[in-house]
């Protein structure tokens, strides 16, 4: 069985990779958990993580590590790490001799990254059906009672909360690698949503991720997998079928050029 300490990791040091990407501890985690101390570099990638994927760092913003050591009152060397650990999760881009800058993926690249993100969530689905204790439900459930709440007035917050529900549930696989590649396609599609998600109820979402708990607690493994499947490809066709306006610059002038068509 999965035991529930494994939803309540939140404090590993950031040296263990299953750790990266995590989000901020709950309140009732942080309750029941024993803490351990948060070491500077994980405070700086998660502060810089949250920043990213609620876009007040905009794509291709830089990054300089002497700037980041002066905002958080650390070394460059902490600074240096933690965009090191950004850039294996895709949130950032580090380029000899210009230094490191926000990522900025096109959208062709948002939906390859979502290929991905479908094979590995499949697996973990199908890994965690009939495994799950009553108190990892009940949690993954106030999860997603969380995002619930946010949604509708805190987008960048659902985006967050609705990341966390399937970090969750990787770590819950207790497969390193498996948590290792979800937390790094997961981070990437946050900022893939944050940069052209499209607005929308995001209700829908919610009722799919508790759809999703339901087949895991029933144990079954295909149904659990199909609509792990069904609710990421929904996910990436509500966000990206399109860029938002503006981006392109056929796309702002098409309707002008409609016009000169019909003079």
């Amino acid at each position: 069985m999965v035991a529930t300490e494994d939803m309540r990791s939140l404090d590993r040091n950031v040296n263990d990779p299953t750790a990266k990407g995590k989000g901020p501890p709950d309140a009732a985690a942080s309750r029941s958990a024993p803490r351990r101390s948060v070491s500077r570099t994980e405070a700086v990638h998660e502060a810089l993580r949250q920043a990213i994927i609620e876009q007040r760092l905009t794509p291709g913003a830089k990054l300089p590590e002497d700037a980041l050591g002066d905002a958080f009152g650390t070394s460059r060397t902490i600074a240096r790490e933690a965009l090191g650990r950004l850039a294996v999760e895709g949130l950032v881009e580090l380029k000899p001799n210009r230094g490191a800058s926000v990522a900025n993926p096109s959208l062709d690249e948002g939906r390859d990254v979502f290929v991905v993100r479908r094979g590995l969530e499949r697996t973990v689905a199908e890994a965690l059906a009939g495994r799950l204790t009553p108190e990892a439900v009940a949690e993954l459930r106030a999860l997603v009672e969380r995002e619930r709440a946010a949604s509708g007035h805190n987008e960048a917050e659902s985006i967050r909360l609705a990341g966390e529900f399937h970090l969750s549930l990787a770590r819950l696989t207790d497969n390193a690698l498996l948590i290792r590649y979800v937390t790094e396609v997961v981070s990437r599609c946050s900022l893939i949503l944050a940069m052209y998600g499209r607005p929308h109820s995001a209700e829908c979402g919610v009722s799919e991720h508790f759809a999703i708990i339901d087949a895991l607690v029933e144990g079954d493994a295909a149904r659990a997998a199909t609509l792990m499947d069904e609710h990421l490809q929904h996910v990436a066709s509500r966000a990206l079928l399109e860029g938002k306006a503006g981006n392109d610059l056929r796309d702002i002038l098409a309707p002008y050029a409609a016009r000169m068509r019909d003079l």
